[in-house]
C-alpha cells in the first residue's frame, strides 16, 4: 500500500488572492515544486488586506511555508510586511518573489534595523530610508509602457547557502527572468548584512 504524501499548507499572500489566476505561474511553480520532492501541495490563499484587518496570527498560525508574490500599488503592503515579521519571527520559510522580495527587506530595515520609515520610494518619495529604490535606468521615465527591466539577466551567486543548494550549479552564474523598475538599494547593503539579511544573489557589476 503506497503511503499517503505529506501535504504542505502554504499560504501565498497577496493583492489578487480572489483572482487566482493572476498567480498561475506561483501556483504551478509550487505544484512542480511539491512534485519533486513528493509533498502534495495545499495554497491557502490570504489577501494581504485580510492580514491588515485581522493580523498575521488569524491566517498564518498553521501553515507550513508562506509565498508573497509580485504586484504594483500600495494597496495591501502593509499587510504583506506583517506577513513577512510573522514569518521570521515563528521561523516559517518564506519565498518572496519580486515585491515580495521588496516587503522583507522593507520589514528587516524597520524592524532590526530600526528604521520605522523605511520603503519603497515607489510608495513613499519622502521616505528617509528608501530601502527600495527606482532604478537607475528607470529615472525621469514617464512613458511606462514597456520600459521596466525585461528578460532574462544575469545573477551571480554569493557563497554556500540556501540558493547555492537550491540551484545546484556548478558554475556560479545563473540566468533568470526579471520584470521590474524598482530594485533593492546597495546604500543599506551591509547594515542589512550586519543584522542577518544577506544578499546572495548579485549582478556581475554587483
Amino acid at each position: 500500500i503506497k503511503k499517503p504524501k505529506v501535504i504542505l499548507e502554504i499560504a501565498v499572500v497577496g493583492k489578487y488572492v480572489d483572482l487566482h489566476d493572476s498567480y498561475m505561474s506561483v501556483k504551478e511553480a509550487l505544484t512542480h515544486a511539491g512534485l519533486f520532492h513528493d509533498r502534495d501541495i495545499e495554497i491557502r490563499w490570504v489577501a494581504s488586506e485580510d492580514i491588515e484587518s485581522d493580523g498575521s496570527e488569524a491566517h498564518l498560525s498553521d501553515v507550513t511555508g508562506i509565498v508573497v508574490p509580485g504586484g504594483f500599488g500600495y494597496r495591501g503592503v502593509e499587510g504583506m510586511i506583517d506577513a513577512v515579521r510573522y514569518a521570521r519571527e515563528n521561523r516559517i520559510p518564506y519565498l518572496g518573489l519580486c515585491l515580495g522580495m521588496q516587503v522583507m527587506v522593507i520589514e528587516a530595515a524597520r524592524n532590526l534595523l530600526g528604521k520605522k520609515d523605511a520603503n519603497s520610494t515607489e510608495f513613499n518619495q519622502d521616505t528617509n530610508n528608501p530601502v527600495i529604490d527606482l532604478m537607475p535606468d528607470q529615472v525621469g521615465v514617464t512613458d511606462k509602457g514597456g520600459t521596466m527591466r525585461l528578460g532574462v539577466y544575469p545573477c551571480e551567486i554569493i557563497g554556500v547557502g540556501v540558493t547555492s543548494k537550491a540551484y545546484a550549479e556548478s558554475d556560479t552564474v545563473i540566468l533568470e527572468r526579471h520584470r521590474h523598475r524598482f530594485e533593492f538599494n546597495n546604500s543599506f547593503r551591509d547594515q542589512l548584512a550586519a543584522v542577518g539579511l544577506m544578499a546572495t544573489g548579485l549582478s556581475p557589476d554587483g
